[in-house]
């Protein structure tokens, strides 16, 4: 994230080498030898008086120079304006980093409601079996363009030079169908386990934030290495497992293994909701643009989601067994 805020180094106030406002300049008369009472003249202009002729009686206070231009009132009135904000600066603050961090997971999880009560409501509007069914499919369809879409977004956020808030709540939109969707499937064969996965992850997730807020966890060049191997092949596990469901060979994501492989899963996503914390806390600390609290969101999300999913297969394979 840039260190250099463009707001202050494109105000007038800074664009001196000193970083400062140029010093006022008095317009101050040579002195010179007269009678009381004798009009001034400036050096070498005989005879050119200096204000107006006129005599100044005993005790007179020539007027005091305006500084670099302000009246009084003016300096009075910029000494008591409140100090800048995250907006007024337009930089990375925790406040608009929670702005942006509450509006994307809300949009994620009002777009997962709404496709999780589509069997409901399809069922009501049509009154048969058959409506159910049918929200079922929208659902699915819902799901894989989720899927697609979320994955394209990430995408393009990650090549995308200048941070943007529509291609973050874009990613949400996306992220709510697929989450929508797969919560939906586990739903209707695990009754309750929503909600159990929810309380699970707001559970490691607040515990996580809390302990990063109190400075009790931390990064470090040796955990992130270990992160980067563990996360590796687990992404290679994933891959594999795919592959063998798809063929109808087998599923490694259950039993005893499912549940470890889960748990690793969880402990890999907690470490980088600390990875997430640390880069919003230097954003902020080194006063990076504010739209960059769009790209922490969505960085945030992606962790979020991915431990929300994981608790999600444990709890399914456990109600299994």
């Amino acid at each position: 994230m840039a260190r250099n805020n463009a707001i202050l180094n494109n105000s007038p106030a800074f664009r001196n080498s000193g970083g400062y406002a140029p010093a006022p300049e008095y317009n101050q008369a040579p002195a010179t030898q007269q009678q009381w009472g004798q009009p001034q003249q400036q050096w070498g202009q005989p005879q050119q008086q200096w204000g107006q002729p006129q005599q100044q009686a005993p005790g007179y206070q020539a007027p005091q120079p305006q500084q670099a231009g302000y009246s009084p009132a003016d300096l009075e009135a910029m000494y008591n304006r409140p100090a800048a904000t995250g907006f007024d600066t337009g930089r990375m603050t925790w406040r608009n980093t929670m702005n942006a961090i509450t509006a994307t997971f809300g949009v994620i999880i009002a777009v997962a409601f709404v496709i999780m009560m589509l069997p409901t409501v399809t069922a009501l509007v049509m009154g048969t079996e058959e409506g159910r069914q049918i929200g079922f499919a929208f659902a699915s369809i819902a799901a894989i363009v989720g899927a697609i879409g979320s994955f394209v977004t990430v995408l393009v956020n990650a090549f995308k030079k200048t941070p943007s808030m529509w291609v973050t709540l874009a990613y949400a939109v996306f992220e709510g169908l697929l989450l929508g969707g797969i919560s939906l499937f586990f739903e209707t064969v695990y009754p309750g386990i929503v909600l159990q996965a929810v309380i699970g992850t707001l559970a490691v997730a607040g515990s996580i934030t809390v302990l990063f807020r109190m400075g009790k966890l931390r990064t470090s060049p040796k955990l992130t290495k270990m992160f980067l191997i563990a996360f590796g092949a687990y992404f290679v596990f994933t891959l594999v497992n795919l592959v063998l469901v798809l063929l109808g060979v087998t599923n490694l994501r259950t039993g005893m293994l499912g549940v470890v492989i889960g748990l690793v899963a969880v402990a890999l996503a907690s470490y980088s909701l600390v990875m997430d914390l640390e880069v919003i806390r230097n954003g902020v600390d080194s006063g990076a643009p504010k739209a960059y609290a769009w790209t922490a969101a969505l960085g945030l999300a992606v962790t979020v989601v991915w431990m929300y999913t994981e608790i999600l297969r444990i709890l399914a394979i456990l109600r299994d067994s």
